[in-house]
Order: structure tokens, then sequence, then C-alpha cells
């Protein structure tokens, strides 16, 4: 990310800190903040590496899972990794460190390394499977700071990770309930405990832990590979053996990237894990965020990226760097891999397609069904950085005894928002603290958060609903409700000033996708209409499609600025002749959407290929039209993966074997899917469908298209049915006087009407 989409939790850090001198627990102690002091752990947190025998090799070697490092070499020195069968693996040359790391190794015993003349001793390179002794974390009671603080934890390849320590109160008044925080921002920084706050003021100890390869973590940094998910195994039951952890069982915390690496490492199943609460995630890295649709996403996801590389380069994270100056040798020492790391972004750059090897591991929703502790979830539809796929991985949760889910439109930050919040402590409480639900900080905590982050700072007032029950009865009551939360019309609260984040109304399921969901069917028509039956005419449509005739982002301005509640928008009509638009005729009721849809099209282009945006918007009887959520296809990856897809949601392969370029002069059929949402079109308004080259119709996100003034042409009638089929869910009480304030809804921009050159 740039400055201008920086990670979420940077901005309330200030405002938070404000609470320390505030609020204190019952017992008038406050929370106890991170400590640079490293003289508690420095001896004790020596990786335990392979040192080979005397005068047979004079570098050092640290075998672990499918990867051997090897450390203390000459720069520029060969090394070879020798397979037991005799033949070399892999080769490599030592880094300006160093050093080397050799990654994708097959599992097994008898592995050498080779460096000029000299060879190790045979290595053991590890399994995923291996699980290891418990002895290894029941080892490190003392390892972590007894107070609270700054220190490390060692992991099953003796790397060790850098650890922050924050306690609700003296350690003797313990055990807390534990919360863990895991990822490659910062975490660990022991001069940085804002998000940590929202916890220890509510009872539960916090510990920040950072990935290998980032902060004063050792090893080297690759996006979520499998040693990434084991580390996190590792780290869940290190701390869970902490004698002030409540039961030696935590739960995990984090919105955006720390919200993500809790379905990593929740599938590894480790035993001590009490629950999860990812927010604001993905399901699936190639097709939710980097290649929606099968084009590149330049805008958020290659700029996240390339800033993760950054901050993952020796001493990239500035505070690291303070930290070794203090006298802190570990984090030094933990430099040494950092030069291994991979060019991610030539990596993404040369995976235009979907490979099964490379991305389902990196797709959450091919493995979520191994998580098997209780699940809190929630996002935003229009979040402009994950990009709001994610509850298409919902019933793929088979193995959790509860699932539960909040969804909304909005932003990225969305998931912080006061209902959303109080759902997701109450549920913390429930499962992780063993404890009937109080609610009473985040009233205090609710207008310094908002103020950080969106500006505002009145809010409904949080309830304790479970108040007077025993914790049986109120983990009984939270339970029996339905585990599907649907909040609408997010900014569009009457009580409260346009933009808050408090939503205008909510709707319940008992399941994702919602089971009374009715798909219905719009046919494209002459004249711009969408029609509530099949088309009466055959016809064609055309537009040149040029992604230079708007802006790429309908956002503009700089820093965090998109999640306030005044939040300007530079969202623009279609100029003439580059896009298509279709309208119904006013609704004559309230029209609820909770769902995919599916954009069914019959298209031919001038080029061989053409990509293709579809979005989705509300016409008002006042004329202003609003923003509801859009989807993205590469013609050429058109072809559909049968088994998985529904007449609500196409699923594309984005396999290169099924690449297929657009026949000359001939209309063929493609699917687009519109991303997930949640939208309650008024009676009296109509619902449109825009069609044309990407740009304008998200906050960040930016493509690398292919189009490049093609004429596209969109064909409608009986011989070729184009049509849109939403999900539509009756029985949905929408609340009246409605439409919402034009500009009040989050994430949803709105504009005056202006008809597309063939009338809708």
């Amino acid at each position: 990310m740039t400055a201008r989409h920086r990670h979420p939790l940077l901005a309330p850090a200030l405002a938070l800190g404000l609470l320390i001198a505030s609020c204190s627990d019952d017992s008038g102690s406050t929370a106890t903040t991170g400590s640079a002091d490293t003289e508690a752990t420095t001896a004790d947190t020596t990786p335990a590496t392979l040192d080979t025998t005397p005068g047979t090799a004079n570098f050092t070697v640290q075998p672990g899972t499918e990867q051997i490092a090897v450390l203390g070499l000459d720069p520029g020195t060969a090394v070879e990794a020798v397979a037991p069968d005799g033949t070399v693996a892999a080769t490599g040359e030592a880094d300006e460190q160093g050093a080397v790391l050799f990654r994708e190794l097959t599992p097994g015993d008898g592995w050498r390394i080779t460096a000029g003349d000299e060879t190790s001793d045979e290595l053991t390179v590890a399994s995923p499977d291996d699980v290891p002794d418990p002895s290894l974390y029941t080892e490190q009671q003392t390892l972590l700071p007894e107070d609270g603080g700054f220190g490390y934890i060692v992991t099953r390849d003796g790397t060790t990770l850098s650890a922050n320590v924050i306690l609700p109160g003296p350690a003797e008044d313990g055990p807390y309930p534990t919360v863990v925080e895991y990822s490659g921002y910062a975490p660990s920084d022991p001069g940085s405990s804002a998000f940590a706050q929202l916890y220890t003021l509510q009872g539960f100890a916090y510990v920040g832990v950072n990935m290998r390869g980032t902060g004063c973590s050792g090893g080297s940094y690759r996006f979520f590979e499998t040693v990434q998910s084991l580390d996190g195994y590792d780290v869940i039951e290190a701390v869970a053996a902490q004698p002030w952890v409540l039961n030696h069982k935590v739960g995990m915390v984090g919105i955006s990237y720390p919200g993500i690496s809790q379905l990593f490492v929740a599938a590894t199943q480790p035993p001590s894990l009490a629950a999860i609460t990812p927010l604001s995630v993905l399901d699936d890295s190639y097709r939710s965020t980097l290649y929606p649709g099968g084009m590149l996403n330049t805008g958020f996801a290659v700029e996240w990226t390339a800033q993760r590389m950054e901050e993952a380069a020796p001493y990239g994270q500035g505070w690291t760097r303070d930290q070794a100056d203090g006298g802190d040798v570990r984090c030094a020492d933990n430099q040494q891999l950092r030069l291994q790391n991979p060019d991610l972004v030539t990596e993404i750059d040369d995976n235009p397609f979907y490979s099964a090897g490379l991305g389902d591991a990196l797709a959450p929703v091919t493995f979520v069904d191994r998580i098997d502790v209780p699940v809190f979830i929630a996002g935003a539809w229009q979040d402009e950085q994950t990009g709001g796929h994610f509850p298409a991985m919902l019933p793929a949760f088979t193995g959790s005894p509860h699932v539960y889910a909040d969804l909304v439109n909005g932003l990225h930050t969305e998931s912080l928002s006061p209902r959303i919040f109080a759902r997701t402590m109450e549920f913390l409480q429930l499962y992780v603290a063993k404890a009937v639900p109080d609610l009473s900080f985040a009233n205090i905590a609710a207008p310094v958060l908002g103020g950080a982050l969106w500006g505002v700072t009145t809010f409904a007032p949080f309830e304790n609903r479970f108040e007077g029950m025993t914790y049986d009865d109120a983990l009984a009551a939270f339970e029996a409700e339905p585990p599907i939360r649907v909040l609408f019309d997010e900014g569009a609260n009457d009580d409260f000033s346009a933009g808050t984040p408090e939503p205008g109304f909510i709707a319940t399921f008992d399941s994702w996708p919602v089971a009374d969901a009715t798909a219905q069917a719009w046919s494209l028509d002459a004249g711009g209409v969408l029609a509530d039956t099949a088309a009466a005419t055959a016809g064609e449509d055309s537009y040149t499609a040029d992604p230079t005739a708007l802006p790429a982002t309908f956002y503009e301005g700089d820093g965090n600025g998109v999640w306030r509640a005044d939040v300007e928008y530079n969202w623009l009509p279609l100029p003439d002749g580059t896009g298509l638009g279709y309208a119904t005729a006013p609704l004559a009721d309230d029209t609820v959407v909770v769902g995919s849809g599916s954009v069914d099209l019959w298209v031919s282009s001038s080029a061989a290929d053409t990509d293709l945006e579809v979005t989705i918007t509300e016409i008002r009887p006042d004329g202003t039209e609003i923003y509801v959520q859009s989807g993205w296809l590469r013609a050429s990856h058109r072809t559909l993966n049968d088994a998985a897809s529904t007449e609500l949601r196409p699923v594309q392969t984005h396999l290169e074997a099924d690449a297929e370029p657009l026949p000359e002069d001939t209309l063929v059929p493609v699917r687009v899917e519109i991303f997930p949402f949640a939208h309650a079109f008024r009676a009296g308004s109509r619902i449109r469908l825009t069609i044309d080259a990407p740009g304008n119709n998200r906050a960040v996100w930016q493509f690398r298209t292919i189009s490049d003034g093609e004429t596209v042409t969109i064909a409608y009638g009986a011989d070729h049915p184009s049509r849109l089929v939403l999900p539509v869910v009756a029985g949905v009480e929408v609340p009246t006087p409605a439409p919402p304030a034009c500009g009040a809804l989050r994430g949803q921009p709105c504009r005056g009407y202006e008809p597309a050159a063939n009338g809708g």
C-alpha cells in the first residue's frame, strides 16, 4: 500500500492511547504497555541450529519444514542442497549477508548442504504434518516477559518470532483471557499498542506477534507459505502455555492482514486455539483481490505487496532498527535471511492465470473446512482493499461448530463499526473468556475509535443484553440467534449524521447463501431496458471500450480519508459511447437483494479480447443514482467451472489451458459474477446495469486492462438472451422513510443519473 492506502489501524494509534490515562480495570491498575527491554530474553532465544561436525564445515545450517537455511557463508559462495539420493535438488549463491535459503524441499532424512569444498552432516527436512512435542511450548513458559513486554517465541525449526505482550493488570492477578494478533505488519512493535487496547481494557491479555521475515522475527518472508502457518500453530501453543493465560486457551484477533492470517493458522488446528475473529478478509487471493475476473489489480493488490516486500527487507520497519540499536542482539541477528525474500511482485506478474499448485494454498476457501473452532467473521461489500468477496467461502466452514457473520455495506474498516464491534466482543467473551458479555468499556472506546477512523463520535449506546444471566444461559442465548446478520443502509441511520457507521436496519438469516433467496432475472432489451420478461425484440448495442475515458477510481483523496463520514467521491457518469446502460421500470415494491449475482451476456468484439466491468446501481425517483456493486471479467477467461457455478454465481476456471480468444465477428456467451452484496432497492426506484471497460467504479482498485478502444457489442433477444440475475429475498421489512439521502450510504457514492447513449 502507498501512503494513501495504509494499514487501517495506524490512524487511531494516538487517539486510543488517550484511553490509557483515563480508563482502568476494576482493580485500579492500567494496562501494561510493552517494553523495549530485552535483557530477560536475549540469552534464551538463540535459534536451535545444527552446527556440523568440527572440521567438516564452517557454516551453520538450520533445517525446517520443507526448507533449509544456510548462514555464515562468505558472500558469493556457491551452495547446493543435495537430496538423500545424492542428486543436487537446488543451488544458490550466498547473498551479501552470507545466507541462502532453500524452499520447497521434499521432506525426509539424509539431506546435505555443500558449500565450496565443505559438506554438512545429514539433515532432516520436516514435513508439514510433523507435530512438535508439547515440551517445545511448555519449556517456553518463562520465555516471554512475566509481567508483559517485548520478547521472542521459538518455533519448531528454531526461528524466533518477535512478540509484544500487554497484560490488563499484574500477572499475579491473572490468569487472563488472552488473544493473539499475528501478521507481517508491526503487532510486536513495543511502541505501538493502539489495537491491543481494544482488548486489554476489557480484561484480555494481548500478544502481538510478527510473522517470520518481518519486524524483529527471524527467517525469510513469503506471503502465507506453509511454514508461516505452522509458525502460527507454534505461536498459539507457546502463548497458551504461559502461566497468565486463562484455561491455557487463546483466541485470535485482527482486521485485514491479521484477519486473513487467522484463517491460515486455524486451519493447522492448534489444540489450544479457542476461537477466531477474522475481520475484513478475502476468500481467494487470486480471484477476489489479485486478479478479479482475470484482470490484475494494480491499484491495491500490487501496491500492498510491494510495501510488504519493502517492510520485510532488513530493518524494513523503522522500529526494528531502534530495537537493535537499543541492544537487542536477537533482532539484529534475525535480519540475516531477509535478502532471501522472493520478489513477490514479479511472481504476481508471472502468474496471470490460476494454477491449483500456487493458488489453492493462498485461497482460504480451499482449506477453511479444516478449521474446527468457533468463527466470527465480518466485512463490507464495497471494501476498497480486500474487495468484499469473502462471503463466498462461508459455506466452506464445514468443520467449525459455530460460524457467525456480520455483513454490511461500506469500506475496509466497517468490520470495526459499533454494531459489529459489539458482536465481536460478545463472541470473544463467550468463547475465549468463558464469561457473560459486558460491553461497558465499548461505550467509552467507540467515540475515540469513531473519531479516529470515521470523524464522528456519536453512536447508539451498547447494551449489556445478557446481564443477569449465567454464563451457560448467555451462551445458549447467543447460539440460538441466527448466525448470519446483514446490516443494511450503513451510514444512513436517521438518528445520526450522514455517513456515521450505524445501520438503517438489520436482517438475520440462518445460512449463507440465504436459503429463501430466489433468482430473479431481467432481460436486456431495446432502448436500454431491463425487462422482467423475455426480450421483446432482437437487437445489438455497441460501445467503445475506452478505460481512459474516466478516472481509474472514484476516490482521489490521500491517507485514510476514504473511511470518513464526510468522504467526497468523484463518481462520474459514462461518457457517450463508452458504455451501455439498462434499467428496469420503477419497482412496484421494495426489492431486497442479498448475495452474488450474474450478468449473462452475448458478446462480440472487434479485438480478440476485451475487459468487461458490470455495475449495479439504483436510480432513485428524485433523479439520483446510487452505486451498489460491480463485477469484472476478461472475456478470454470466460470458461466456467460448471461444478462450482450456479444460476446466481458464475465461477470461471481462470486456467491458462481454458483461455480462449473471442472469435471474429461471432457472438459468444459470457457470464460475469457480480460480487456479493445486500441492498434494499426501494419501491419507485429502478435497478440499473451498466457495462463498460474497467474504471471509476471502485474507490482504490485499478486494473491493468487490455481494453484499448475496441468496439464491444452486446446482443439480446430470443437467440441471444442477455440478462441480469439477482438473488431476491422476500419478507425483509424495509423501514420508512426511504430512500436514504444521497451520499449517506457508506462505500456507495451518489450522483445525478444520466442515461447511457443506448438509453438506459
